[in-house]
Order: C-alpha cells, then structure tokens, then sequence
C-alpha cells in the first residue's frame, strides 16, 4: 500500500534562518533517514515546497504494508521525534510516476 505524510515546521523561523544547531542536527538525521529508506525502495518520493511562510510543508510518499506500520515510520521521523516537525499521514494512490 501507498501512503503520504505531510510535514509541517514547528517554528517558521527555521525556514528562514536554517535553524538552531540542534534543529540542522535533527534535520540531518530525517534526511539521512529518508535517504536509507530511499535505497530500501520504502520510499517513492520526498520534497518540500520552496515558501518559508506558513504554507510549507514537505511529503514523504512511500510504501507500508498497512496503516499501523505506516504510522510507525511517519511517528519515528527524527523530525518529528525532535518536535522539529508534525506530521499528518494519509492513505495515498500514486497513479503516474515518471521513469
């Protein structure tokens, strides 16, 4: 099954300042995170929008065999263990892909 989660910044400022020296660190290890699960082939896609204002958020598309497992990737981002970010996981049907 295919599902999305939606990340959201805690704090807007770490959009435009780069954040604290904790807030780079935790952002280092989501990304290396979703790199890992990249090269696994769990995840399909991760991106963040470009806005540093209360409109961006940044998904995670990727597979999991059902909604709990699911939830269990999305709840054990660093991002969102660090409280860096909140997430909103939702059921996804990924109907064209680009080669």
């Amino acid at each position: 099954m295919d599902f999305l989660y939606q990340l959201k910044p805690t704090r807007l400022e770490m959009l435009v300042d780069g954040g604290t020296p904790e807030e780079q660190r935790i952002v280092g290890e989501h990304f290396a995170r979703l790199q890992r699960l990249t090269a696994d082939g769990v995840v399909v896609l991760a991106g963040r929008t470009l806005h540093t204002d209360e409109t961006s958020f940044g998904i995670v598309v990727f597979r999991a065999d059902d909604e709990p497992t699911a939830r269990e990737l999305m709840e054990s981002d660093p991002a969102v263990v660090g409280g860096v970010m909140t997430a909103e996981l939702h059921p996804f049907a990924l109907a064209l892909l680009a080669s």
